[in-house]
């Protein structure tokens, strides 16, 4: 991935929920809902304070996290969707 997040900001791609429901009803792509989990692909450094030292990121490479639902900024790179968000929209690490 050519992606390097600045800043408290975090590259994440959105796990798609199934196609099918339990019940074996197919969804269409426009009844899915939009997805709030995602893994973490990538951590920037962390913002700044204001005396210019960066506060740590609570998030690492590889958590899975829920986030808010419509937060950050949707990015499509070599046909593959991800998300741009700041650590602030992140409401959860799945454990």
């Amino acid at each position: 991935m050519n992606l390097k997040p600045l800043g408290d900001r975090l590259i994440i791609e959105p796990i798609e929920q199934e196609e099918m429901t339990a019940s074996g009803i197919v969804l269409p792509e426009t009844a899915k809902e939009k997805p709030m989990q995602g893994k973490v692909l990538a951590v920037g450094p962390g913002a700044r304070k204001e005396d210019g030292s960066r506060a740590a990121v609570d998030v690492s490479e590889g958590d899975v996290v829920l986030y808010a639902k419509y937060a950050g900024t949707e990015v499509k790179l070599d046909d593959k969707k991800y998300l741009i968000l700041k650590e602030s929209d992140v409401l959860a690490i799945v454990q």
